[in-house]
């Protein structure tokens, strides 16, 4: 889509549409309408009629939901040439203060939106505002990359680098199930490479982090000095047990059909993973000599 003006910044809201915007394609406009009209999850035919009218829009009356926006928007846009009004429109329908009752609508429309909006160069951005992107969507990967709330949500939490590298292509495709998978997996290959030891799951975690008999573990996550210190250590390695027995052995071992995981599950593990890198960044690994004597 072709701009009408260069803009100083491209975090410019469009709110005040003293740019003009060039209509939006057929396709995109189309897709924009079949979310917010969708049978089963998309607005009402009254809730319809009362965003056409605050918006200031002809509505074309009854006829299939996503067909009676489409006709509205697509007039509108056809009348003035530009696709401000449009725009208008759609910040008022996806208003973060209408969905205060149910945010999960908002983020799944904003995502599906955002998908379609990103082959203009657009964005809904978490407030309800429109922005430019620094670069229109050319694939569908691209679209769906701009538009991913799962990345998003992840990179909020700062999660370690570690975590998501493990796992950036199931964080594009939003596939929590082996995100996850990896997540655990990453833990397992960063203590294998730090110890050289090659045994997985809770297996390795008691051989690499363990301390039978109160002695040095193979790989120290803290000076070990004290009671606090061993304390923290074990707390830190059980937590690696449990979640190794809770995602790596389910995960590996269960389809993905047969235990589903949601995008919060996802977030909060790999949060916890996280945590767990950040530890091992600092972790340090005890001579054999001394685990042995100690």
């Amino acid at each position: 889509m072709q701009r009408a003006c260069e803009l100083s910044s491209l975090g410019r809201i469009l709110d005040r549409m003293a740019t003009a915007i060039e209509p939006l394609p057929s396709g995109v406009l189309r897709r924009i309408c079949a979310i917010l009209g969708d049978t089963g999850s998309g607005l009402t035919g009254r809730e319809i009629a009362a965003l056409l009218r605050e918006a200031g829009i002809t509505d074309p009356g009854e006829m299939t939901k996503r067909d009676r926006l489409f006709e509205a928007l697509e007039a509108r846009q056809a009348r003035d040439g530009v696709s401000n009004a449009v725009l208008a429109c759609l910040k008022i329908a996806l208003s973060p203060a209408r969905f205060l009752d149910a945010p999960d609508t908002f983020e799944t429309w904003r995502d599906q939106v955002n998908e379609a909006l990103a082959f203009v160069g657009l964005t809904v951005a978490e407030d309800g505002t429109i922005k430019y992107l620094a670069k229109a969507a050319s694939t569908l990967s691209e679209a769906r990359a701009r538009a991913n709330r799962f990345r998003d949500a992840l990179k909020a939490r700062n999660v370690h680098h570690l975590v998501i590298s493990a796992c950036a292509p199931e964080i594009d495709d939003e596939n929590y199930f082996h995100a996850v998978f990896e997540t655990t997996k990453s833990l397992a290959d960063r203590i294998r490479s730090c110890t050289g030891l090659t045994e997985d799951g809770v297996l390795l975690i008691n051989r690499a982090l363990g301390r039978p008999d109160g002695k040095l573990p193979m790989l120290a996550l803290n000076k070990l000095e004290s009671q606090t210190d061993r304390s923290e250590h074990d707390g830190y390695t059980n937590m690696l047990r449990g979640l190794f027995g809770a995602f790596r052995n389910t995960t590996a071992h269960r389809p993905k059909a047969s235990w589903p995981i949601t995008e919060q599950d996802a977030l909060d593990m790999m949060t916890a993973a996280s945590l767990l890198h950040r530890r091992l960044d600092h972790a340090v690994v005890v001579p054999v000599h001394l685990t042995a004597a100690a």
